[in-house]
């Protein structure tokens, strides 16, 4: 069974760097398309960047596009989110997934089926 501890995480001040990572244990993710996702405080959860399983395409949402970026090491069986210039607003849990097909590209948050417990990010002003 799958599991995915998210790390990273913590109260910093706008225009600040953070880098969050995702450690997968029980089985390889090699073959696993990734996400994260963010849940701020009485919103929906919200599919932030993705990553296919070969690595080689990557999605974001308009909101963070320019700003954080989704990678992987499969050696390791981490997937990471590099958010750079953070601002108030990106302050939620953030959550990685695993999509629960092999050699997905661009999964739809239906299509995750395995997450780990969240990271709180908190962006003061």
């Amino acid at each position: 069974q799958l599991q995915l501890v998210e790390s990273g995480g913590g109260l910093v001040q706008a225009g600040d760097s953070l880098r969050l990572s995702c450690a997968a244990s029980g089985r390889t993710i090699t073959l696993y398309a990734m996400g994260w996702f963010r849940q701020a405080p009485g919103k929906e959860r919200e599919l932030v960047a993705t990553i296919s399983w070969s690595g080689r395409r990557t999605d974001y949402v308009d909101s963070v596009k320019g700003r954080f970026t989704i990678s992987r090491d499969n050696a390791k069986n981490t997937v990471n989110l590099q958010m750079n210039s953070l601002k108030p607003e990106d302050t939620a849990i953030y959550y990685c997934a695993a999509d629960s097909r092999q050699f997905g590209t661009i999964p739809r948050e239906i299509d995750f089926g395995s997450w780990g417990q969240g990271t709180q990010v908190t962006v003061s002003s």
